[in-house]
């Protein structure tokens, strides 16, 4: 197995809370999205939700996926304004939130 140099992905599961509109979702969506815009670190941005037919997802609905090119970057990307302004208006829209940051590793067959 081999571990990607470098590369650091950054994965939220959320659940929005119950009584927010479809279209304040897609306005968070949005925002989120645009960060990568604005924070050097922040390489790539991806979202979905979830089709799983295991019906295991425990209420998280959508997937957000970063990709940086370093520890240090993420650490640099949780730290940025536009970052901390962006949670003051998701992190209230949420009803449950895991987060996880790791870094792919390659399986050689």
């Amino acid at each position: 197995m081999e571990e990607a140099k470098g590369v650091v992905k950054h994965v939220l599961l959320a659940k929005f809370k119950d009584d927010l509109s479809p279209e304040k979702i897609v306005e968070l969506i949005i925002s989120y999205a645009n960060l990568v815009n604005l924070i050097e670190p922040m390489k790539a941005f991806q979202w979905g939700t979830d089709v799983s037919a295991e019906n295991l997802h425990q209420g998280f609905s959508h997937v957000f996926e970063s990709t940086f090119e370093s520890v240090e970057g993420v650490a640099e990307y949780v730290a940025h304004a536009a970052h901390v302004e962006f949670l003051n208006l998701f992190m209230p829209a949420l009803d449950k939130v895991v987060i996880i940051d790791y870094k792919p590793t390659f399986v050689k067959l």
